[in-house]
């Protein structure tokens, strides 16, 4: 996990306190940064445009601009018809808190359409603190950001407009310059897989997993599928009638006496009457809540159970908040301040664990805070969800924590689409189920 942080100047100060560095000295590392990046992927002779602004991004950019003179082809200003190999953005950086003026957007609008590899100095030109993006964003095939991630980087919005995302020092390393934050991004090292390692066993040790299968059956089979195949010992899909399933899965009418943690909402529709679905959470058991159930009277009082865990969408997430009187506000709105929102609802619920999905996944518990960002678009597709709640659901049955079940489950939700060897757009369900066994 590598620490996020909402702003980076305080670092910067404790820097200059803890460890006698200049601002100066400072800045000269940062132009360094940007200058190894370059010297590393573009030949000598290769023309270079570095715009700057005026302040310490803009000092960062003439810096840089000084130690690649000689062997590239500097420019700090743009020239029209010229040719640019690469483009380097040194404008504003990070911190920016107003809007852009009409000339910086037009600048803005020029570069974006000129082709050239593109880099952005410390972060893209336009990305605001909270995620947000100004409609003229400078769209960056690298971010080069000194001294320690930023938050904003790792919204929805900017997923489009970061590129790859390298951190460079600022004559101190990473370990000595940053301080423990609420706020971790993801790695793929932090996955850990339910591997088997006892050997005298058998399918209940390894938990049973009881999905409430409502009305569109092929949510709790999906669902149900995803958490066999992340090692539960035993299915079962709870439902009124009978239903056709895949063999390898259980059914029963009733809650199975073996349960070990519960999954619900998957297309549950209006399948189960109040009394049903209250007798069938009338237990202790972990839970896992996914869509329908979020809209149901009776989801406020699930809330004060011990180990719940609820994986929305945006726009399920809004209906979350409405129902808890934290606020009632609109998809757009929420996605303006996914942060904000999340950590306004953990701090009202702490013993519930959030995943809110999007491009990349926030997770949070309390005051804990965690994005994945390892999400591709071949995840945009149905079913892409009732696969994830059943991955939590069988670390649950298996007697994980809910926040660990969160993170595993997420990170082999996501590295599985990334191991997608197809196009894209082709990507099922079950393909991201079957991805879980080459991980």
């Amino acid at each position: 996990m590598q620490n996020l942080y909402i702003e980076t100047a305080t670092l910067d100060q404790r820097a200059v306190a803890q460890y006698g560095l200049s601002e100066a000295l400072m800045m000269e590392h940062a132009a360094m940064g940007l200058e190894r990046a370059i010297r590393e992927r573009f030949a000598h002779d290769s023309s270079l445009l570095i715009v700057c602004g005026p302040g310490n991004n803009g000092a960062d950019g003439l810096i840089l601009a000084r130690l690649l003179e000689g062997d590239y082809k500097v420019s700090t200003q743009y020239t029209v018809h010229a040719h640019y190999d690469v483009i380097v953005d040194a404008l504003f950086g990070s911190g920016l808190n107003r809007p852009l003026d009409p000339a910086t957007q037009e600048l803005l609008d020029l570069l974006n359409n000129l082709q050239a590899f593109k880099i952005a100095c410390d972060v893209p030109t336009g990305l605001f603190p909270n995620g947000t993006l100004d409609p003229h964003v400078f769209r960056a095939d690298l971010t080069l950001t000194m001294g320690g991630l930023k938050r904003c980087m790792f919204s929805d919005a900017a997923k489009e407009i970061v590129g790859e995302i390298v951190v460079t020092d600022l004559g101190v390393s990473r370990i000595r310059y940053e301080i423990p934050s609420n706020w971790q991004l993801l790695d793929a090292t932090d996955l850990q897989l339910p591997h088997r390692i006892r050997t005298s066993t058998h399918k209940g040790s390894y938990g049973h997993l009881s999905l409430i299968c409502g009305e569109k059956i092929g949510a709790s089979v999906i669902a149900g599928s995803a958490a066999l195949r992340f090692g539960t010992g035993l299915v079962s899909l709870v439902s009124n009638e009978n239903v056709h399933i895949p063999y390898e899965l259980m059914q029963s009418h009733s809650l199975p006496s073996t349960t070990t943690a519960i999954a619900l909402g998957m297309g549950l529709g209006s399948e189960f009457c109040d009394d049903e679905l209250t007798k069938l959470l009338d237990n202790s058991y972990p839970l896992v809540l996914d869509a329908d159930i979020f809209w149901h009277p009776m989801f406020p009082k699930l809330l004060t159970r011990d180990q719940i865990v609820l994986t929305p969408h945006p726009k399920e997430f809004t209906q979350i908040l409405r129902i808890c009187g934290i606020a009632d506000i609109d998809v757009t709105t929420l996605q303006n301040d996914r942060f904000g929102y999340v950590e306004n609802f953990c701090a009202a619920y702490p013993s519930a664990v959030l995943v809110l999905k999007g491009a990349n996944v926030i997770i949070g518990q309390h005051d804990r805070f965690f994005i994945n960002g390892h999400g591709t678009v071949a995840l945009a597709k149905g079913g892409s969800g009732d696969v994830l709640t059943g991955l939590i659901g069988a670390l649950l049955a298996q007697e994980y924590s809910p926040i660990d079940a969160v993170v595993y489950a997420s990170l082999s939700h996501t590295l599985s689409a990334q191991k997608f060897c197809r196009h894209n757009y082709a990507l099922t369900p079950f393909d991201i189920i079957d991805g879980i066994t080459a991980l």
